[in-house]
């Protein structure tokens, strides 16, 4: 949750918090609706007061004369250590992402961990050590940082916050304001993939599956979107939390078209798949941590999707949809056989603790 325009000193009075709800449950942290009620009617009234411009997940600060983008992440998922990658991935990658789909080029990041007293010396080397080694793999410096200890039981061994900078990409504007009805909605590769992998790894599912976290950097793929449509890409963000349904709704909302997708070309595995029809969950919900979308303009969409898929992990990169000025502000989901249904945000929790 941060503004995307500049920095600015809050004025009084602050905004009033309208926010309900009698107490923080589960799925106010779970990316969909309560989230950003969550945020929007306490939060950022309280602490940005009134905001002409949309949330996001990278500021965007004058420094000097200089534009950088910031982003700040915590990471909370259990187990800490899951087929695919682990918590100290996880948090280099989340943080480097958000400023990738923010246009801008990681430097640099903070971290700070929260560690349960009790934890293993071991455990904790090797979560150090996987976050460095994904920091050189992504090319970003590890700055500094803080550590704090907490009594045994208060912290799920590990907790994990980060603070990213990153340099913005030339010729590069990302917002909502800028879509338009006739944009193409791509996506970099299949969808669901962490969320699942999670909840497998956890035994909440008696189901084998050969499915691995996608938790990676999607700098090289964003940096070869941006090289082959470049002012063409119009808005671009990384489904974590809530997954592509939640993004897209937000998206929507916040240009005021409808989006409509195609069902069949939208990329699941089948391990995916066939989870969430055990469970009754739709992968449109389920949290990526290594995917991400982006909005480009129609006549560009063509060299934009050969650009990703074909650069290194890109290969499974597809047009998934459509900007179209109805329906007003929602996003749809289309089948071959003429049926469709309305794609709405995640609502309640249905994987909690995923990143």
């Amino acid at each position: 949750m941060v503004r995307p325009a500049g920095l600015r000193v809050i004025q009084h009075p602050i905004a009033k918090a309208t926010f309900r709800d009698p107490r923080i449950e589960m799925a106010h942290g779970a990316g969909g609706k309560a989230s950003r009620r969550l945020i929007e009617e306490l939060i950022a009234p309280l602490l940005m007061g009134e905001s002409a411009e949309p949330l996001g997940d990278a500021a965007l600060v004058d420094v000097g004369g200089v534009r950088i983008a910031v982003t700040s992440d915590s990471f909370v998922v259990t187990p800490l250590r899951f087929p695919g990658g682990s918590i100290g991935e996880l948090a280099v990658h989340g943080t480097v992402n958000d400023l990738a789909v923010a246009g801008a080029r990681p430097v640099g990041l903070l971290v700070t961990f929260v560690l349960e007293a009790g934890l293993s010396s071991d455990v904790l080397e090797a979560e150090v050590r996987a976050m460095g080694d994904a920091a050189r793999r992504a090319g970003v410096w590890i700055l500094g940082g803080d550590t704090k200890v907490v009594e045994h039981g208060k912290a799920d061994l590990m907790y994990v916050t980060t603070t990213g900078f990153g340099e913005l990409l030339p010729g590069v504007s990302l917002s909502a304001s800028s879509v338009r009805p006739g944009d193409r909605v791509l996506v970099s590769g299949p969808i669901g993939d962490h969320g699942i992998t999670i909840l497998l790894a956890r035994g909440d599912l008696d189901l084998e599956a050969d499915l691995a976290s996608d938790t990676r950097s999607v700098v090289p793929l964003v940096a070869a979107l941006v090289d082959a449509a470049g002012p063409g890409v119009r808005w671009m963000r990384d489904p974590t939390r809530g997954g592509v349904a939640t993004s897209l709704n937000e998206l929507a909302r916040d240009c005021g078209f409808g989006i409509v997708l195609a069902e069949d070309r939208l990329p699941v595995r089948d391990g995916v798949r066939g989870a969430c029809e055990l469970l009754g969950l739709d992968p449109l919900h389920i949290a990526n941590e290594g995917q991400f979308l982006a909005i480009v303009a129609p006549e560009l969409a063509a060299v934009a999707l050969a650009a990703l898929t074909a650069a290194p992990g890109g290969h499974l990169a597809g047009d998934i949809g459509e900007i179209r000025e109805s329906p007003i502000a929602t996003v749809i989901a289309e089948t071959n056989y003429g049926g469709s249904r309305v794609v709405d945000m995640l609502v309640g929790d249905a994987l909690p603790r995923i990143c």
